[in-house]
């Protein structure tokens, strides 16, 4: 317990009881220590003054020195606004306020020396600085060039806090710490990467002497904090892999190697063998499985989670698999039931559509353990679902899932039954090191056999004839074709394409009775949905209409096209699920991503990400870089990080570094005993007792 970084804020010299509530309410800033760890994004050097003259070349605020030559106020009331003209040898350039003007021309006056900073962005033909701060030459601090720029919030700014006003409370702060920060890395530690003391570290990247101290501080506390977090992964992990017992499937027998051997649609990847030998492994030591599949979208993963449930059918163990939508566990449960066909394995489906009396036998079949294998929706997670004996829990897609709806699956057996959880949204290496650091992660990254490129095209508003003649061709050849909208019904707020007058337009350009459209989209009742669904799936109609309702787990090998309406609205990994849509039989295949003509650079770099590869994992890597992890994983999936400074998407090669040392230190002292490790223990279980376990409810 740090007393000090305890304090309460409002006990900061310039900061009060209102700027303390404005403060956590704000930025989450309560004391000491949340106002430490409120860093600079960057700097600014103020040793370094521009000239008027460089406005026009510069893409970042100038700092000036010059004289103040007049001042003016015009209109009054909330319409009062100031100019002044500012000028140096270089020229004159115009200064403005619209708020606190009052107190900008009791602060300020015409014919002295002053100090400038701020943007200046062009009006007309002339450049203005808007709001710039205004320092007179006598008190300007040349003792340090270095100044941080904080991040703020408009509310904080009308009571003074801006990035200014809480540079000045931290320096306030770090001009208080010396000898009350404890260290938290060993010495050893330290030496072995270089690393200056914490308390060095706080004061350099709130005040820094030189851009060489603030990079020092930077690095020592990106690595402070992913070092920790990764020390806590894998030390729940390891005392996880000590302690938790795991039911045991020490045979295969007739429904496992019946499957293997005689009923398998196709051959097996070289990953995929790989996966299951894995599982395998897991299921057979005594330990309970917790692990994470990734394959890329159509890699086989289904038919691997397939296999390790009948690892725990062929031991008298019931397995269940749970995917979050009805459309996905409908799919799962048709394909499942016809590859199980002639194995004497009783499959039963539950989801929100059950009837009443189907459940009730259902739910008698499981607890006399005659049901032997269930697959269904969040309706699995209910109390009344009780099972004989559950041994094998796959979890579908488990970004859709929350952790508190995920962990109620352990509730189902005394011991908890083995996990597996699949993604086909494959996470880049350094999220799934952070994210998912506790558990064992399995791969496949290879298609199988047979599955061939989609060839993926960015076309505008001004190409869509040429796109329809395309899909008249394609239908012609007796193919399907997806059309996704990202809305249902017209938004006020945004210019798209929706789906309700993008059904009308394509019934007007392909008309009864030669073309036949389905619609589906997620305000459909499921018996609706189903209906269009199956009516497309059995090529009834040859055109489905649809939002991304359909973007997981629809399987129609005979749609060779997906056309994605405004496709500069999507992410990246969404336009990913969507384009593994088609591709799925023996015909050539093909995305198409329409859009505006007018796209920022963003959705400009997605698209053109998408036309260039169909690796997963690559895409994922961009998405990273474009989004940040907590877009991506949603924060309310596996935990508040809560990073301060570190950047996952920037900080790939820090991660690693910092998980090599927490990992050589948890091998040698897992329990973090002897005397050198013990700074770490105290801050670990600092850590341990403020965040639950996720992993362990994975």
């Amino acid at each position: 317990m740090n007393i000090f970084l305890e304090t309460p804020i409002e006990f900061l010299k310039g900061v009060g009881s209102q700027r303390a509530e404005l403060l956590k309410k704000e930025l989450g800033i309560s004391d000491f220590e949340n106002l430490l760890n409120h860093f600079p994004f960057r700097y600014v050097d103020r040793s370094a003054y521009q000239k008027v003259a460089d406005a026009p070349y510069s893409d970042t605020p100038l700092q000036l020195k010059g004289k103040i030559v007049s001042l003016k106020t015009t209109g009054v009331g909330r319409s009062k606004r100031l100019s002044g003209i500012f000028e140096d040898e270089s020229g004159r350039i115009e200064l403005i306020w619209f708020q606190g003007v009052d107190w900008v021309i009791k602060n300020i006056s015409a014919g002295r020396i002053y100090q400038i900073y701020g943007k200046a962005k062009k009006y007309g033909s002339s450049y203005t600085i808007a709001h710039p701060e205004v320092t007179p030459w006598e008190k300007v601090d040349r003792s340090s060039g270095m100044q941080g720029v904080y991040s703020s919030t408009e509310k904080l700014s009308d009571k003074g806090l801006h990035t200014k006003g809480l540079s000045k409370l931290a320096v306030y702060l770090v001009e208080q710490i010396k000898g009350k920060i404890d260290e938290t890395l060993p010495e050893n530690v330290r030496r072995k990467f270089k690393l200056i003391d914490l308390e060095d570290a706080y004061v350099q990247i709130h005040r820094p002497e030189s851009e060489e101290m603030a990079r020092k501080a930077i690095f020592r506390l990106k690595f402070e904090e992913l070092f920790f977090l990764q020390l806590e992964l894998l030390h729940r992990k390891q005392i996880s892999f000590e302690k938790a017992r795991g039911f045991v499937f020490p045979k295969l027998s007739n429904h496992f190697n019946e499957f293997y051997n005689k009923k398998l649609p196709f051959d097996l990847t070289g990953a995929q063998k790989k996966v299951i030998k894995e599982i395998r492994k897991d299921v057979i030591g005594g330990k309970h499985m917790n692990r994470l599949l990734q394959g890329d979208v159509g890699s086989g993963k289904t038919l691997v989670a397939l296999i390790a449930m009948l690892m725990a059918i062929d031991n008298n163990y019931q397995a269940a698999l749970i995917a979050p939508t009805e459309i996905l566990a409908n799919q799962h449960f048709d394909g499942i039931s016809e590859l199980l066909l002639g194995l004497n394995i009783n499959v039963a489906l539950l989801t929100g559509s059950t009837k009443k009396k189907e459940r009730e036998v259902l739910h008698e079949k499981l607890r006399s353990g005659e049901m032997n294998l269930l697959i269904g929706t969040h309706a699995l997670l209910e109390n009344v679902v009780q099972f004989h004996n559950l041994g094998m829990v796959v979890i579908d897609e488990q970004h859709r899932f929350g952790v508190a709806q995920r962990s109620k699956m352990w509730s189902k057996n005394v011991i908890p039954p083995h996990i597996l959880i699949m993604t086909a949204t494959p996470i880049p290496r350094t999220l799934a090191m952070t994210f998912y650091g506790d558990l064992e992660v399995s791969v496949i990254d290879e298609l199988p056999p047979g599955r061939k490129p989609i060839t993926t095209s960015h076309r505008n508003e001004s190409q869509r004839a040429r796109v329809f003649g395309f899909m008249k061709e394609e239908i012609a050849l007796g193919r399907q074709i997806y059309i996704v909208y990202p809305l249902i019904e017209e938004s006020a707020s945004l210019d798209l394409n929706n789906l309700m007058e993008g059904f009308e337009a394509i019934s007007r350009s392909f008309p009864l009775p030669n073309y036949k459209i389905s619609m589906v989209h997620g305000r459909m009742k499921p018996k609706d949905k189903d209906f269009e669904m199956q009516r497309f799936v059995k090529g009834e109609t040859q055109i489905m209409v649809a939002t991304t309702v359909i973007e997981v787990g629809v399987n129609v090998p005979n749609a060779s096209v997906m056309i994605i309406e405004n496709a500069e609205r999507f992410g990246l990994s969404q336009l990913h699920q969507l384009r593994g849509r088609v591709g799925r039989g023996a015909d050539k295949s093909y995305c198409i991503l329409m859009s505006s003509h007018k796209i920022s650079k963003e959705a400009k770099k997605r698209i053109e990400t998408m036309v260039r590869t169909q690796d997963g994992f690559e895409i994922a890597e961009v998405d990273l870089e474009i989004r940040g992890p907590g877009d991506i994983m949603g924060t309310q999936q596996s935990g508040d990080l809560n990073l301060k400074i570190a950047d996952l998407a920037k900080d790939g090669p820090l991660v690693s570094i910092a998980r090599d040392a927490a990992r050589a230190i948890l091998m040698d002292d897992l329990e973090l005993l002897k005397t050198e490790n013990l700074v770490l223990k105290t801050k670990l279980f600092k850590i341990l007792r403020s965040r639950p376990n996720w992993g362990k409810i994975a």
